[in-house]
């Protein structure tokens, strides 16, 4: 590596870790804030407190990584910029790309172990941060039954069996748009249940305009049987408290096991619900390649900047407007890809790939590649 690598990469890697390192800090003394009330009345012990707020850290990490990675790189090339070490490499005949080098493998680097944390340690943590806060601070079911409708509703129950309800009133336990899948031991389809509303009676489920689908027991999912009732009660051990507490949480699944869940889900017929799956899919993919990119758009704003006396509050306002701006456009684009108006693949990288277009054309026509 050139000492000129090894200067950079120093630098960014220190501004890197501190910055981390605060936004932990900022993060943790925020969430503790708005959940005072509720540790103080419930006397939650020091020790869960701690094991919370650990468990958290991955979460913290894969949300602010983008922003701590701009940060740094901003700050190290601003710095340079303005002590005139720019000049120097570009007068010594350095492009862009030899200058920024370490720079952009740093990001490179970053997104590969952000897709590792977000695959090996945020499902875990996810799991492990839920059950502190339903258990200890907030109860999930509490929190939940404050909602007025819950739409697309998914998760794995008992008896080997796949929800899907289209939308879910935790007030009044009320559902509309069933589905109902049973599989086997081997995964094939055994029944499947559709039925248009149903209502808890305080013992069992109520279905109405309900049809029950009955399959071959050979495994080539072919129906034999279908009987259709006005009303009926329903053999379903879940009570609507199991329904909030079971649904699908795509935070606590890695990119192999949201396919599996996807692929097997895909059988239902609930094509809404599907789309934002696999919406979700993609983004899992796409998202930890936004540190190297918006390194990629920052890096020509970084070596534009002039002032000595306004050095670092210009890269942190830069910093600040581009991570702003992505994210924003990113949320905009995966909203769009849940509303179908975009496919779910374009969707998840359709913000990367313009900011990479971008920032080329800038590179391009302000440094000349």
């Amino acid at each position: 590596m050139r000492i000129l690598d090894r200067y950079i990469n120093n630098s960014i890697i220190k501004i890197f870790i501190a910055t981390t390192l605060i936004f932990c800090f900022l993060y943790i003394v925020i969430e503790l804030a708005c959940t005072i009330d509720e540790i103080i009345d419930r006397k939650i012990p020091t020790g869960i407190l701690i094991k919370y707020y650990l468990s958290f850290i991955p979460i913290i990490l894969i949300r602010t990584s983008s922003f701590a990675c701009l940060i740094s790189v901003l700050f190290t090339f601003s710095a340079m910029n303005n002590s005139n070490e720019i000049i120097a490499m570009r007068t010594s005949g350095l492009s862009f790309w030899q200058i920024t080098k370490s720079a952009l493998c740093f990001g490179l680097i970053v997104s590969g172990l952000v897709f590792l944390v977000n695959e090996k340690l945020v499902p875990q943590s996810t799991i492990i941060t839920n059950k502190i806060r339903d258990e200890n601070m907030v109860l999930e079911v509490d929190r939940l039954s404050k909602t007025q409708r819950i739409d697309n509703l998914t998760f794995y129950g008992l008896q080997n069996r796949l929800y899907h309800i289209e939308t879910f009133n935790p007030s009044t336990f009320e559902m509309q748009g069933i589905t109902i899948i049973e599989y086997d031991i081997n995964q094939n389809i055994i029944q499947k249940i559709v039925a248009l509303r149903g209502e808890w009676t305080g013992i069992a489920w109520k279905f109405y305009q309900c049809q029950i689908t009955s399959y071959s027991s050979e495994g080539r999912n072919e129906p034999i049987k279908i009987k259709i009732f006005n009303e009926k009660l329903m053999d379903i051990q879940e009570n609507p408290k199991d329904l909030l507490r079971q649904r699908v949480d795509v935070s606590a699944m890695d990119t192999r096991q949201l396919k599996e869940y996807i692929d097997r889900f895909s059988k239902s017929g609930a094509t809404k619900a599907i789309n934002n799956l696999k919406v979700d899919f993609h983004q899992k993919v796409a998202y930890p390649f936004g540190n190297f990119v918006i390194i990629l758009i920052g890096l020509p704003f970084a070596l534009m900047i002039k002032s000595r006396k306004g050095a670092t509050f210009s890269a942190l306002a830069i910093s600040v407007a581009i991570g702003f701006v992505y994210h924003v456009l990113n949320a905009l684009s995966l909203a769009f890809g849940k509303g179908e108006a975009l496919p779910p693949i374009l969707s998840a990288w359709l913000t990367p790939i313009v900011f990479t277009i971008i920032a080329l054309i800038i590179i391009e026509v302000d440094f000349k590649g």
